[in-house]
This record gives C-alpha cells, structure tokens and sequence, in this order.
C-alpha cells in the first residue's frame, strides 16, 4: 500500500467548457480508518457527464460540488483494511466515493461486486449506473414493442449503446446517432444497430427519413440541441420520448432557445418524460440481474475507454464533451 494519497478538488467553477485548470490535485496522508470503516483503494474511476451540472454550485437532484472540496464519483476499489462486520480486506466493491488513491467509507451505499462475474469495470458500465440508465429508461418509459423504430442520440455512449442492443432484444429497428465513422462502424458491425446516422457530415434531416420510413416510435435523448428539435419531427402518433440527457448543452453559458414542439407532443399524443436513474433505486437489483444475464451470455457487448492514472482523470473527463469516448469512459487508478 502507498503511503501518500493524492486527491482532486475542484480548483474554480467552470465558465463553458471546463479546463484543467478547474482542477487541483493535492497529496496527504492516507486517512486512518474508525470502528465500522472500511478503506478502499480506488482501481477505476468513472467520468459522466452529469458532473459536470454538479460543478456549477447550483443544487438539482444531487449536491453540487463545493471549490477547495474533492470531487466524488463511481468508483471501483479494493478494501484495503476493514474494521466493519459486513466487509473482509481483499473484497472488491463499488460506490460514489472520492476522486482520489484511497477513500473511507461507513460501508452505506457501497455494494460488493463479484469479479467472476464480469470484468470489475462493469461495475461502473454495463451492469453499472449506465446499464441501468438504459434499462430502466428504454424499457419503463419508452415501452419498446416489438417491430417499433427507436433511435438513440448519443449512440455509442455508455448508455446510448446499451439503450440499442436492449431495443434489438425487444424485437425494434434501431437507429443510432453518433458523430464518427469508428463509432458508427462499431455500433453497426459490433452492436447489430440497423442503421447510424453520423450527425457532424449526414443531412439529419434527409438521414432520418431514410433510416426511419415508418416514423419513429420512441427516441433516447441523450444530446438534446438541434439533433433532437429534428428528431421530434419525425415522432409518430402515441410515440415516446425518453430525456435522459442534454449533454451538448451541459456547458453553454447561456440557454439555448430552439423550436418550440409542444403542439406536436399534443397533436400526436406523444409521451415525453424525464428521469434520473435513482427514481428507480428499489428495482437495482432486478436491473443488475437481466444486464449481468445479458452480458454473460453475450447478447449484450460493451466497449470501454481507458485512460491511465489519477492525474489524468480530468482530462478524461473534458474528453467526454469532445465525444472522444466510445462506450464507458474510465480512469485507471491502480490494478487489480
């Protein structure tokens, strides 16, 4: 074990885009452990998108990061050393915990994961908050049926893929909607997705009427912005629209003001509702067993990006709101 433990506050509030000069990495001692702690050694940092509202002050549906504080997020570590009944040194557990080389825990909110069930980073991917970010939103309020067409923007994210290989489960026409020719080859080629519609060259518009001939039937939004202005167009009667991100927005300074489609949403009855995935915290466990069953018999694959070393986690995470990632986007801290 190390001596020192490095951590990563949040250096100022991001004006825009963020920087790396938001961050600051600072070096103490490791924390000494209380009755009824655990240490836990981080091996996997997640990078979201959602943090990015976190660091702005302003409190939504979760705390807001605090200047001078560490930053926080999904983790994936080892228990170092325990002094709590319900967790043994060597056990590998995951939960929001610090972006650092080491956090303590009163072991509330942190789950074991089994590493002879998948490989320990999905704990913070497919059988992780994205997995269930898809599962619960595709399948609670977009109600997929079989033969329907669904298409996902932010497709080859950590949930918009996982949204489209659920859909294809479902028996539905998948379109996706990514920005790259890899992205695209891979959701294709990899994923199955029926079509991919590359947002920064296709006409959308004209893309959509090829890749959608019978309307659509329930959209994933992942981006919003003027791909999902278009993308309401096309919306069928009775059709379902799952918002479960806005992340092309995430760092404008001002709000953006784009078409107004409410008569739409009356006219042709369509259902457009939000979520966060906590709503359905109660139902973890039956969300963790169908994506793990699905994973493990090979009906639903995942990608993960990787980058090496704590210091580099906010450049990871900066690289999200360049699209640079394919599928979930981790930060490896130590090995296993």
């Amino acid at each position: 074990m190390k001596n020192e433990n490095r951590r990563i506050i949040l250096g100022s509030r991001p004006s825009g885009m963020p920087t790396k000069e938001n961050f600051q990495i600072v070096t103490e001692a490791i924390p000494e452990i209380k009755e009824g702690e655990i240490l836990i050694q981080t091996i996997f940092l997640s990078v979201d998108p959602y943090m990015r509202g976190r660091m702005t002050g302003i409190k939504t549906y979760v705390d807001p990061f605090e200047v001078g504080k560490v930053l926080t997020g999904g983790v994936v570590g080892k228990i170092v050393e325990s002094k709590h009944s319900n967790f043994q040194e060597g056990d590998i557990v995951e939960g929001q915990l610090d972006w650092a080389d080491y956090s303590v825990s009163n072991g509330r909110h942190i789950r074991k994961v089994d590493p002879n069930l998948a490989p320990i980073s999905t704990a913070l991917g497919v059988i992780g908050m994205p997995g269930l970010t898809a599962y619960f939103g595709l399948l609670d309020i977009g109600k997929p049926k079989e033969g329907e067409t669904v298409v996902i923007s932010g497709a080859a994210g950590a949930v918009g893929m996982v949204v489209g290989q659920i859909a294809k489960l479902k028996g539905c026409h998948v379109v996706g909607i990514a920005g790259s020719q890899e992205k695209i080859a891979y959701l294709k080629e990899e994923l199955g997705f029926d079509a991919v519609i590359n947002y920064k060259t296709d006409q959308i518009k004209q893309a959509l009427k090829t890749a959608c001939p019978n309307g659509i039937d329930v959209y994933f939004d992942n981006v919003g912005g003027e791909i999902s202005d278009l993308v309401v167009r096309f919306m069928n009667f009775h059709s379902r629209i799952v918002l479960c991100g806005d992340i092309s927005q995430y760092n404008n300074e001002k709000i953006e003001y784009g078409p107004r489609f409410q008569s739409l949403l009356v006219t042709r009855s369509i259902l457009m509702q939000g979520f966060i995935v906590s709503n359905y915290s109660k139902r973890f466990a039956e969300g963790y067993r169908d994506l793990a069953k699905w994973v493990s018999e090979g009906k639903v694959k995942y990608r993960e990006t990787i980058i090496d070393g704590l210091e580099n986690a906010p450049d990871a995470f900066i690289d999200l709101f360049y699209g640079k990632n394919i599928g979930k986007q981790l930060v490896r801290v130590s090995n296993e």
